[in-house]
């Protein structure tokens, strides 16, 4: 039904920048929430940013001020800038959207992306 695509992961020395963006496809209607999520190995997957459709945005307390979220309606894609990385944020960066679909009935349903690998180097 939908599928989210994330690019931009990458090897990064601290104190670098990364741009991560997320592209979502196929029969949607519209997208409600979106976000960014990260799970680095032997951890739980947490939360980074979020952002609704009306634009308010949320920020785990070890990103804010670094990083920026946002997100382009007519497009379907959710974007990220990171700014001052640090080795702290190396993790697989996941992509997560409320999507409401149409296919002669309406659905409402979370999706996840594949992941895109972040590496800050110290």
């Amino acid at each position: 039904q939908v599928q989210l695509v994330e690019s931009g992961g990458d090897l990064v020395q601290a104190g670098g920048s990364l741009r991560l963006s997320c592209a979502a496809s196929g029969r949607i209607f519209s997208i409600n929430h979106m976000a960014w999520y990260r799970q680095a190995p032997g951890n739980q997957r947490e939360l980074v940013a979020s952002i609704t459709s009306g634009g308010s945005t949320n920020y785990a307390d070890s990103v804010k001020d670094r990083f920026t979220i946002s997100r382009d309606n007519a497009k379907n894609t959710v974007n990220l800038q990171m700014n001052s990385l640090k080795a702290e944020d190396t993790a697989v960066y996941y992509c997560n959207a409320g999507v409401v679909t149409y296919d002669g009935a309406y659905n409402s349903r979370v999706y996840w992306g594949q992941g895109t690998q972040v590496t800050v180097s110290s």
